[in-house]
């Protein structure tokens, strides 16, 4: 009997390791991302794989509407006209990264969790263009189906 039990926090351990994202494959086909409509500008939001803090999963807001999650090993991203935008990510405190966004211009912000008090803190970070495109060719896509 005790041996039951005890392999029950192992086999949740497991269940929490598996419901995450993991990289892509190299047998995985490239994922085919619609093309960018005109007049509007994208915004990638990427986070590595971790050892830590992969329970944390925070949304991600952006100018305070729900546009993802900030998933372990994942990707995803939306579109939006042109203008001023503000991401933010909130566990026991909010982070925020600013910027312009333009039509035709590809944005890319990064997530990554940093030791809190409680809970890890989920920061959000502007990325080089070539940092993000590398990040994304990398890591699932975890956002809504298109």
């Amino acid at each position: 009997m005790g041996s039951k039990i005890g392999a029950l926090p192992l086999v949740f351990v497991g269940f929490l390791l598996g419901s995450c994202a993991s990289p892509r494959g190299l047998d995985e086909p490239p994922l085919q991302i619609p093309a960018l409509k005109p007049g509007y500008g994208r915004v990638y939001f990427t986070r590595a794989s971790e050892l830590t803090g992969s329970a944390i999963q925070p949304e991600i807001r952006m100018n305070n509407e729900v546009v993802g999650r900030s998933v372990p090993g994942g990707f995803s991203y939306v579109d939006r006209s042109p203008g001023k935008y503000a991401v933010t990510t909130a566990t026991e405190v909010e982070n925020a990264v600013t910027f312009q966004l333009a039509a035709g211009e590809t944005k890319y912000i990064k997530t990554r969790v940093t030791p809190g008090i409680l809970v890890g803190h989920v920061t959000p970070t502007l990325e080089f263009p070539e940092q993000g495109q590398s990040d994304v060719s990398r890591l699932r896509y975890v956002g809504a189906q298109f």
